[in-house]
């Protein structure tokens, strides 16, 4: 139950860092002037929505599109946005919030599965949900 607890929240801990570092990394790397908790709050957004994404699309193989969207919504969005919160405190904390260097992004990841990982687990194992 552990390592599949652990497998879901990886997939999770994918599609959140997609969009969340991305977004970090295109207002890091363009010259647009937004509040630093705008552009986190921009972050978080896209993290969830990219989240939802690649987890709908891996769950196909398993059921139809709208299954797997309500799945991919309903089961792991608390452990998303549990996720996405540490992420981003952690980078606001560490470097004043929408910075994104290798160090940083290994440490939003750590801290990201971290927070994720006992729910998604407490889920599987009491519900004998999972989300992949």
């Amino acid at each position: 139950m552990k390592k599949q607890s652990a497998y879901n929240t990886l997939w999770c801990l994918a599609g959140c860092s997609i969009g969340d570092f991305g977004t970090i990394l295109f207002f890091q790397l363009n010259s647009f002037q937004l509040a630093t908790l705008l552009i986190m709050i921009i972050a978080i957004i896209n993290g969830l929505i990219t989240s939802i994404i690649l987890e709908t699309i891996v769950l196909l193989r398993q059921m139809s599109l709208k299954e797997a969207f309500k799945t991919a919504l309903g089961m792991s969005f608390i452990s998303m946005l549990t996720m996405e919160i540490t992420m981003n405190s952690l980078d606001w904390i560490v470097t004043g919030g929408a910075v994104l260097n290798w160090g940083i992004a290994f440490m939003m990841l750590v801290a990201g599965f971290l927070s994720a990982w006992p729910y998604n687990y407490w889920r599987l194992k009491k519900y004998n949900e999972a989300c992949h």
